[in-house]
């Protein structure tokens, strides 16, 4: 492809920001159109509406009225694992390909996870701000923690990032159980089937599933109810898999013990009664961002389309 002039190179559009490296690397193989997340569909210009493929983030997507504002377009790769904000069933319908970048981003996801479980139990953050604050030299004393080693884990969710976050605990954990909309083959792990027994059986639970409408509010008030006082819950899935309204509430009000969130319900917007809590652990969604992954993600977006416009199979076909 590094042989084509300008003119042969396939259109593309590149929707909302994306990664520097992967910015470069589209530029050395496209016509590369930057359209913002929030433009008007209807009002793109010629040129743009001829691209062949799309690229974004997983946290925009592809609405169906982006499809529908782009003729031509062939292929949408997806610089994330998730893609609940993609019109699936819209792309299925046109023929659309969708590619995302599974695999490449489980081990920092997982280890993410591990950190902010810790984080969350030993209050980590509090007493941070507590040293920092110059409390600790004045006398504060911070209160007793919970502790990992020897609590009931609970994992919703045991796919890719769900295992390796068992197999990272494993050595800590008193038990590791999981729930799933059905059983995992070859899970070395208990199975409950039934999501408020499951939370009470935890005295962590590690929000690991995917995404997408299926999941959403997965994790309820009755849900938190049942992980109970003592219970922590930590999310590097979806801000959307858990009832955001009723975490708050059950934050506030103790009903359980404090929470580990990488993702939210409305990003970048998080709520205002979290940004007081000191039993929360909160990160601007940090999952794969790493130096390694993000070039891997980049690296696996790129190898989609040069495979797709080759014409042959793409790697990791969503649709």
């Amino acid at each position: 492809m590094g042989g084509m002039t300008h003119a042969e190179r396939p259109p593309i559009v590149a929707y909302g920001p994306l990664y520097p490296y992967l910015d470069d690397e589209l530029e050395r193989r496209f016509t590369v159109h930057a359209v913002a997340a929030d433009a008007d569909p209807a009002a793109l210009p010629p040129a743009v509406r001829d691209a062949r493929a799309l690229v974004s983030f997983g946290s925009v997507g592809a609405p169906a009225d982006i499809m529908d504002a782009l003729p031509g377009l062939e292929i949408i790769g997806l610089f994330s694992v998730g893609y609940d904000k993609v019109d699936v069933d819209h792309a299925r319908m046109k023929g659309i390909r969708v590619t995302n970048t599974p695999d490449v981003l489980t081990d920092d996801v997982a280890d993410l996870a591990v950190g902010l479980l810790y984080a969350t139990v030993r209050n980590i953050a509090a007493n941070d701000a507590l040293v920092r604050s110059g409390g600790w030299a004045r006398g504060e004393k911070p209160p007793l923690s919970g502790r990992v080693t020897g609590s009931r884990i609970g994992i919703l969710g045991l796919g890719r990032i769900g295992r390796a976050i068992a197999e990272r605990l494993e050595r800590q954990a008193g038990e590791i159980l999981y729930h799933n909309r059905r059983q995992a083959q070859d899970a070395p792990y208990r199975y409950v089937a039934d999501p408020l027994d499951f939370a009470r059986q935890s005295d962590v639970i590690i929000v690991a599933t995917s995404g997408g409408p299926e999941a959403a509010k997965l994790v309820d008030a009755a849900m938190l109810d049942a992980l109970g006082p003592q219970g922590v819950i930590v999310n590097i899935s979806r801000g959307s898999v858990i009832d955001e309204e009723a975490l708050v509430a059950a934050l506030a009000d103790r009903r359980i013990a404090g929470a580990g969130l990488d993702v939210f319900a409305h990003e970048p917007h998080v709520p205002e009664a979290l940004l007081t809590m000191d039993h929360v652990v909160l990160q601007p969604h940090q999952g794969s961002a790493t130096v390694h992954t993000r070039k891997a993600m980049a690296d696996l977006v790129l190898a989609n389309l040069d495979a797709w416009f080759a014409g042959k199979p793409v790697l990791t076909p969503v649709v």
